[in-house]
C-alpha cells in the first residue's frame, strides 16, 4: 500500500506546476537573451575599431604637436617684430650721428683752426657709421621680407603664382581708356557721364587699380619700375618721369605714384599701339612688362577716332599694335570684363603665350 502510494508522488504532472515556477521560468529566459545580445554589443564594436581608435589617437598627437609648433612660430614672429623694430631705431640714431658730425665736419674744414688729423678722424666715424647704417637696413629687410610694400584686400586665394613677378626693369601698362569703367556697354555709357569721383570708384576700375598696387607690393626690391597709363595717349604716373627708370627702393615715391594712381579718371578711347612703340623707343627696355586692359584698341597709332570700329576693325588695330612690340620681352596680360568683345581673350592669350608671359581674367574679389 505503501509502496504503491509512492510511486504515483514520483509521477510529474504538468497540470500540477504553479503559476510561479512558469513566471520564474519565463524571466529567467528573458535574462538569458538579454545578457547574451548585451555581451554581444560591448564586445564586437570594440573588436572592429581599433584601428579607428589608433588613427583618432594619432591624429589627437598631431593636433598637440600643431598647437605647439604654433606657440613657438608666434614666439619667433614676435622676436622677429623687436629685432626689426630696434634694429630700425638704432639705424634712426646713426643717421642723426652721421647728420651731427657732417654739419661738424662742414664746420672743420671752414675753420682754420682744425688740424688735417681731426678732419681726417671725423671723416673715418663718419664712413664706419654709414657701414653700419647700411648693415641695419639689409637686417631690416632680411626680416621684412623681399616685398617692398604692403598689400591687404579681400581675397583668400593666391591668384597669380603664373606670372612672372621678377625683373631688373618692370613696366606696368594700364588702360585707362572709357572702356574700364563697367563691364557692360550701358553702364559705361551711364557712368562715363557721371562726375569724376563715381568714376574713380566704380568697381571695374578700382579692381584695375588694386591690381597695380598690388603687383608694386611684389617687384623685387633692388629693381625699377614705372607706370604709364594710357587712353588716346600715354603718360607716367609721375608726371615728367616717362622716360626715367624708377627706383622700388625709393618706397615714398612708390607711394607716391600709387596715390596718382588712384587719382586717375577714366576717359576716351584706346590707344595701344602708341603705347607700344613708346616702350620700343625706351632705353634701356623694360625685361618684364604687366598690360592691365579690357579688350581691344579703338583707335590707330596716328589717333584718328572713328563713330564705329567693327571687330574686324579692332583686330586690325591689335595687329598693328603689337607690331610694335619689341621681341623677347615678356608680356603677363590681367584682361578685365567687357562686353561685347569676344576675340580679346583669344588674341591677348595668344600674346601673352608668344611672348613667354602669362595671362590672367581675375575674379571679382581679386586681390
Amino acid at each position: 500500500m505503501s509502496s504503491k502510494t509512492k510511486a504515483k508522488r514520483r509521477k510529474v504532472n504538468p497540470l500540477s506546476l504553479s503559476f510561479l515556477d512558469v513566471m520564474f521560468c519565463g524571466f529567467g529566459a528573458v535574462i538569458l537573451i538579454f545578457l547574451i545580445l548585451d555581451h554581444a554589443s560591448t564586445v564586437s564594436p570594440v573588436n572592429q575599431s581599433r584601428e579607428l581608435t589608433a588613427e583618432i589617437d594619432l591624429l589627437q598627437e598631431e593636433i598637440r604637436e600643431g598647437e605647439l609648433g604654433l606657440v613657438q612660430i608666434r614666439n619667433t614672429v614676435s622676436d622677429v617684430s623687436f629685432e626689426v623694430v630696434e634694429a630700425q631705431g638704432l639705424a634712426r640714431q646713426i643717421q642723426e650721428q652721421i647728420d651731427t658730425f657732417l654739419q661738424e665736419l662742414a664746420a672743420l674744414e671752414n675753420s682754420s683752426l682744425a688740424t688735417e688729423e681731426d678732419i681726417a678722424k671725423l671723416r673715418a666715424d663718419i664712413r664706419s657709421l654709414e657701414e653700419e647704417l647700411l648693415r641695419l637696413q639689409a637686417s631690416a629687410l632680411e626680416y621684412e621680407g623681399s616685398n617692398v610694400r604692403q598689400f591687404l584686400g579681400d581675397g583668400n586665394r593666391q591668384y597669380l603664382s603664373g606670372l612672372f613677378l621678377g625683373g631688373q626693369r618692370i613696366l606696368i601698362l594700364m588702360d585707362s581708356s572709357a572702356s574700364m569703367l563697367d563691364s557692360s556697354l550701358v553702364n559705361i555709357i551711364r557712368t562715363r557721364n557721371m562726375a569724376d569721383e563715381q568714376k574713380r570708384n566704380a568697381p571695374k576700375w578700382q579692381r584695375a587699380v588694386n591690381s597695380v598696387d598690388w603687383i608694386t607690393t611684389q617687384l623685387p626690391i633692388t629693381s625699377q619700375y614705372q607706370i604709364w597709363n594710357f587712353s588716346t595717349t600715354y603718360a607716367s604716373v609721375l608726371a615728367g618721369t616717362e622716360d626715367i627708370w624708377l627706383e622700388v627702393a625709393d618706397r615714398e615715391q612708390l607711394d607716391g605714384a600709387i596715390e596718382n594712381v588712384k587719382n586717375i579718371v577714366p576717359e576716351n578711347g584706346t590707344n595701344m599701339e602708341q603705347a607700344f612703340r613708346a616702350v620700343a623707343n625706351m632705353s634701356p627696355m623694360p625685361d618684364n612688362i604687366f598690360l592691365i586692359t579690357d579688350g581691344l584698341p579703338t583707335i590707330n597709332g596716328r589717333g584718328s577716332v572713328k563713330a564705329l570700329v567693327t571687330p574686324r576693325e579692332r583686330m586690325e588695330l591689335f595687329e598693328d599694335a603689337v607690331g610694335e612690340l619689341p621681341n623677347g620681352i615678356p608680356v603677363n596680360i590681367i584682361l578685365m570684363p567687357l562686353e561685347g568683345d569676344p576675340s580679346a581673350a583669344a588674341v591677348f592669350w595668344q600674346l601673352a603665350q608668344y611672348t613667354q608671359g602669362s595671362f590672367l581674367t581675375p575674379s571679382k574679389d581679386w586681390p
